[in-house]
């Protein structure tokens, strides 16, 4: 019996779910996938640890993209600009290597609203957009042999609950694009973590979601974060297929 070619699908979200009353200045829902071989995932669990380690003489701390950008919740050390300068370094060099593939969805809240109403359901919808993707890009590594695992964090039980019956809601009745036995094919087991853990795969995700969304938002600002990330972004044929905006602009 052959091996398994063990993969992973670590998703993270920016913006919130809620359509019937949302920030005008944030008009977004994006959940953001980042894909890793098992061979990639321990060489960028060891280059994040080792950061952390360099940082802040431990790894325990948890990278999280909001409480970087304010330099709170363990990262008020970034205050000093000599070790902030390091750190986004580091992080940069890190990301911009060619050792993970993003596949992101991003719903534009308002002509969501006025294509489709606000009882539908995004998250959903946006899973779906990712579980397809994901199944394209896997296709394209011609492995037969493939072994998927889908990574997402705990919220609470009803959030975990609905999480879940989304993902096999998918597995059972396929998408518009892509039948329920092709994606059985790849997506093999579904866990969930708490923050906690420390799982870099998410950690990841959560670093590459707020750059991808502020790009859905205004493609033409200066997004640094992004230009380091993009080159990741999933591609075939000259197309982005990684970066799904729903409805289109």
């Amino acid at each position: 019996m052959e091996q398994s070619s063990n993969y992973y699908l670590y998703l993270d979200e920016c913006g919130d779910q809620n359509l019937a009353n949302f920030d005008p200045s944030f008009p977004i829902f994006t959940l953001c996938g980042v894909i890793v071989s098992e061979e990639k995932l321990h060489e960028l669990e060891r280059q994040i640890n080792d950061l952390k380690q360099r940082i802040w003489n431990s790894t325990h701390i948890i990278l999280h993209s909001r409480d970087i950008r304010k330099c709170q919740n363990g990262f008020e050390k970034l205050f000093d600009l000599s070790v902030k300068e390091d750190f986004y370094v580091s992080v940069n060099q890190i990301l911009g290597q060619d050792m993970y593939v993003i596949i992101c969805c991003g719903i534009l809240k308002e002509p969501y609203i006025r294509q489709y109403g606000k009882m539908n359901d995004v998250y959903g919808l946006s899973l779906s957009f990712i579980m397809e993707r994901t199944i394209f890009y896997l296709d394209d590594l011609k492995d037969n042999n493939i072994f998927l695992t889908t990574i997402i964090e705990r919220r609470g039980k009803k959030e975990d609950k609905a999480l879940f019956d989304y993902y096999n809601r998918i597995l059972d009745t396929g998408t518009y694009w892509v039948k329920s036995e092709r994606i059985k094919k790849y997506f093999k087991r579904f866990e969930m973590k708490w923050k906690k853990e420390n799982i870099v795969g998410l950690q990841i995700a959560d670093l590459i979601a707020y750059p991808m969304t502020r790009h859905i938002l205004n493609n033409e600002g200066v997004n640094y974060a992004y230009d380091v990330i993009k080159g990741n972004i999933y591609q075939k044929d000259g197309k982005l297929y990684g970066l799904k905006v729903f409805p289109l602009k």
